[in-house]
C-alpha cells in the first residue's frame, strides 16, 4: 500500500541528518504554534498565501530563496570542513552522506536559492518599473511560485525521509540509472526539479508577456529601465531552455520507472546525449541568473553615481547578444569527452565571444561612475565588489573556454573556484545589492547601514580567502568532490579555505543582526518619501511600500528615465503636477488555486518517489480538479473605489510636497 516507504526510510543510524531533521521539525512546529496562538492565520491566508499581487509573490519568492540559501550554505560549511579534517583521515561524514551533501548543495543553491531570489526581484520590480498594476497572468503567477515552493519542500523532505541523490547536482547517467542508484535519492531530485521547473516556466512566460504587452503609455522598448531588459532576456532564456530540462529529466524518469533506454549503456541508449541535453539547459541557466543581476547593478550604478547609465543602447544590445549566444556555448562543459577538434573549436570560440557582451557592460558601468558624484552606500559597495570579483571570474572563464587549457583544469578545484567566482561575485552579490537597494520600497524602512557595511566587507574578504586557495589546489591537481584527501601538501590551502568559510559565517551573522536591528529601529529608518536613494525609475514614484494597485493613475512616460524627468520638472517648477482625476480601479481577486495545486503536486511527487501509485493518481486528479474549479469561478476582479485611490495618492502627494519644500529651503540657504 505504501510502496517502498517504511520505517527504514528514517535515517536512525545517521546522527547528523537525524538531529538536523529534529531541529527543523521543532522549528516548523514552533512557527505553526506561534501563528495559531497569535491568530495570524486569517491575515496570512488573505494577504499572502492566496495573494495574486505581484509584490507579495515577489517577496515570498525572495523569502524562499533566502531560506534555501541558508540551507545550501550549511551544506557548503560541511563540505569544506570535511575536506579539511579528512586529510589522511576518515573525517566526520560517511561517504554516502558527503555525496548527498555536495549534490544537495549545488541543486539547492542554483535551483532553489538563486532562482527564487532572481524571480522574486523580477516579480516585484518589472510591473512597477513598467508603470502597470500587475503581471499579465496574476493567478498563474501564484501557481508558479507555489510550484517552486513545492519542489523546495520535496528536496528538504529527503533530509529526514529517505535520501537525496548522490550523483552531483546534474545526475549524469549511467550513475543515475536504476542499476547503479536503486534508492530514492535520484527520484527526489527528478520530481523536485521537474515540479519546480514547471513553476519557473510559468513565471518566465508571465514576465515575457508582461514586458512585451503591458507597458504604460509612452514606455517604448528603448525607454524601459535596463533591469526590465535583463528580466526580458532572462525569461526568454527560461522559455527556451527549461523545456529542455523538463524533457531531459522526463526521459531519465522513464528510464528509471519503466525500464526504457534513452540514456542507458545498452539497448541503443546514449549517456552522452543526456550530457548534451542537460548542459543545453545548464549553461543558459547561468545567464538566466546573472542577467537580472546585471540589471540590478545597472540601476544601482546609475542611482549612486547621480547620472544616467552610460551607453544605454549598447547595454540593451549587449544584453540581447548574451541572451542569444548563451544558447550555443554549452559544450565547453565537456571539451574532454571526445566531441572532436572541429566541434571543440566552434564552442571554444563562441564561449570566448560571449565575454564581449559582458565586457561592454563592465566598461559602461565604469564610465557611468566616471564624472559622477558617487555615494558609497551599502548597495554601491556590493556593486563595486561585484566588479572586481566578476572580472577575475570572467578572466578564468575565458581561460577555460580554450580547449587545451580546459583539458588541464577540467573537473578540478580550479573549475569550482571559477564557477563560484562568477556565481557568487555576479549573482549573490547582485542579490544582496538588490535586497539592500529595494528593501525600503518593499517594507517601508531602510536597513541599518553600519551592519550592512560590515556584512559586505566580511563577505568580500571571506569569499576571496575561501576560493583563492581552490585555484591553487586545482592547478596542483586536486579534483572536486573528494571525500578524503591523500596529499598532505594540500593541507595548508584547505585550512586557509576553511578560515574563509569562518569569515563568511561572520558575514551571515552580521546580515542577521542588521535585519534585527533594522526592524527594532524601523521608526528611525522609516522611508516617508518613497524615494530614499534619489532613484530614477518609476518604482520610486510610489509610496513605500507601494499600494496594492501600484499607481493611482497610469504614468505617461516622456523620456528614458521616466521618474527622473518627473522629479526634475517638479524641482524646477517648485510644485507637483496637478492632482489627477481619480477613477475606480479593477484588480484580480485573490485565489487559493496556487497553494492548492502545490499541495497536491507535493503529494503527487512524494507518492511517485516512493511508488505509492494510488496516492499519485488521486493527487494528480485533485490538482487537475483545482484548475477546473478555478476556470468556472464567477468573480474574477474586484473594484477599488475612486475615493480609496484618492486617499492613498493624496498621502503620497503630501509626502512629496513636504520633500519638495525641504529641498527648496536647502537650496535657498547660503
Amino acid at each position: 500500500m505504501f510502496g517502498k516507504l517504511d520505517l527504514s526510510a528514517i535515517p536512525l543510524s545517521q546522527p547528523i541528518p537525524l538531529i538536523t531533521s529534529a531541529i527543523v521539525i521543532l522549528v516548523v512546529l514552533g512557527v505553526l504554534a506561534l501563528t495559531t496562538i497569535k491568530g495570524w492565520w486569517p491575515y496570512l491566508w488573505h494577504e499572502w498565501i492566496t495573494s495574486v499581487d505581484h509584490k507579495r509573490i515577489g517577496i515570498m519568492y525572495c523569502l524562499l530563496g533566502v531560506l534555501m540559501l541558508v540551507r545550501g550554505f550549511a551544506d557548503a560549511i560541511m563540505m569544506r570542513t570535511q575536506q579539511a579534517v579528512a586529510i589522511d583521515a576518515p573525517g566526520y561524514l560517511p561517504p554516502e552522506h558527503y555525496n548527498q551533501i555536495f549534490t544537495a548543495h549545488g541543486t539547492i543553491m542554483i535551483l532553489f536559492g538563486a532562482m527564487p531570489l532572481v524571480l522574486g526581484f523580477m516579480n516585484f520590480l518589472v510591473p512597477l518599473q513598467l508603470g502597470v498594476r500587475d503581471v499579465a497572468f496574476p493567478t498563474f503567477n501564484s501557481v508558479g511560485f507555489w510550484l517552486t515552493a513545492s519542489g523546495a519542500l520535496l528536496v528538504n523532505m529527503s533530509l529526514f525521509i529517505g535520501e537525496f541523490a548522490r550523483t552531483g547536482w546534474l545526475p549524469y547517467p549511467p550513475l543515475s540509472e536504476t542499476a547503479y542508484t536503486p534508492g530514492v535519492g535520484v527520484d527526489y531530485y527528478l520530481w523536485a526539479v521537474q515540479i519546480s521547473g514547471i513553476g519557473t516556466l510559468i513565471t518566465g512566460i508571465n514576465i515575457v508577456t508582461t514586458v512585451l504587452k503591458m507597458r504604460c503609455p509612452g514606455m517604448s522598448y528603448l525607454r524601459m529601465p535596463v533591469f526590465c531588459w535583463t528580466a526580458l532576456a532572462s525569461c526568454l532564456l527560461i522559455v527556451a531552455a527549461f523545456p529542455i530540462l523538463t524533457a531531459t529529466l522526463a526521459m531519465l524518469t522513464l528510464d528509471r520507472y519503466v525500464g526504457w533506454h534513452y540514456f542507458t549503456n545498452t539497448a541503443g541508449g546514449n549517456p552522452m546525449m543526456f550530457v548534451n541535453l542537460i548542459w543545453a539547459w545548464g549553461h543558459p541557466e547561468v545567464y538566466i541568473l546573472v542577467l537580472p543581476a546585471f540589471g540590478i547593478f545597472s540601476e544601482i550604478f546609475s542611482t549612486f553615481s547621480g547620472k544616467p547609465l552610460f551607453g544605454y543602447r549598447s547595454m540593451v544590445a549587449a544584453t540581447l547578444f548574451i541572451c542569444i549566444v548563451s544558447m550555443v556555448v554549452w559544450l565547453h562543459h565537456f571539451f574532454t569527452m571526445g566531441a572532436g577538434a572541429a566541434v571543440n573549436t566552434f564552442f571554444g570560440i563562441s564561449s570566448s565571444i560571449i565575454a564581449v557582451g559582458t565586457g561592454v557592460k563592465i566598461y559602461n558601468w565604469i564610465f557611468t561612475m566616471y564624472g559622477g558624484r558617487v555615494r558609497f552606500e551599502v548597495p554601491m559597495l556590493w556593486s563595486m565588489g561585484f566588479l572586481f570579483t566578476f572580472i577575475i571570474g570572467g578572466l578564468t572563464g575565458v581561460l577555460l573556454a580554450i580547449p587545451p587549457a580546459d583539458f588541464v583544469t577540467h573537473n578540478s578545484m580550479f573549475l569550482v573556484a571559477h564557477f563560484h567566482n562568477v556565481i557568487i561575485g555576479g549573482v549573490v552579490f547582485g542579490i544582496f545589492a538588490g535586497l539592500e537597494f529595494w528593501f525600503p520600497k518593499a517594507f517601508g524602512f531602510r536597513l541599518h547601514q553600519g551592519w550592512g557595511k560590515l556584512a559586505f566587507w566580511l563577505a568580500f574578504l571571506g569569499f576571496w580567502v575561501t576560493f583563492t586557495p581552490l585555484y591553487v589546489l586545482g592547478l596542483d591537481g586536486m579534483t572536486r568532490r573528494l571525500q578524503h584527501i591523500n596529499v598532505p601538501e594540500w593541507r595548508p590551502w584547505l585550512y586557509v579555505s576553511v578560515a574563509g568559510v569562518g569569515i563568511l559565517v561572520l558575514g551571515v551573522i552580521s546580515q542577521i543582526i542588521q535585519l534585527v536591528v533594522s526592524i527594532r529601529n524601523r521608526d528611525l529608518l522609516c522611508d516617508t518619501t518613497g524615494d530614499p536613494w534619489d532613484g530614477r525609475s518609476l518604482e520610486w514614484a510610489t509610496p513605500s511600500p507601494p499600494p496594492f494597485f501600484n499607481f493611482a493613475v497610469m504614468p505617461n512616460v516622456e523620456g528614458e528615465e521616466a521618474y527622473w524627468g518627473i522629479k526634475l520638472r517638479a524641482v524646477e517648477s517648485q510644485q507637483l503636477s496637478p492632482e489627477p482625476r481619480y477613477e475606480t480601479i479593477e484588480l484580480p481577486v485573490n485565489s487559493p488555486v496556487g497553494i492548492y495545486t502545490a499541495f497536491f503536486s507535493s503529494v503527487f511527487g512524494f507518492a511517485m518517489i516512493w511508488y505509492i501509485w494510488w496516492l499519485a493518481i488521486l493527487a494528480l486528479a485533485a490538482a487537475f480538479a483545482g484548475f477546473v474549479i478555478f476556470a468556472w469561478r464567477d468573480v474574477h476582479e474586484f473594484e477599488v473605489p475612486a475615493e480609496e485611490v484618492a486617499r492613498v495618492d493624496r498621502g503620497r502627494r503630501a509626502a512629496r510636497e513636504a520633500l519638495l519644500g525641504r529641498l527648496s529651503s536647502d537650496r535657498s540657504m547660503p
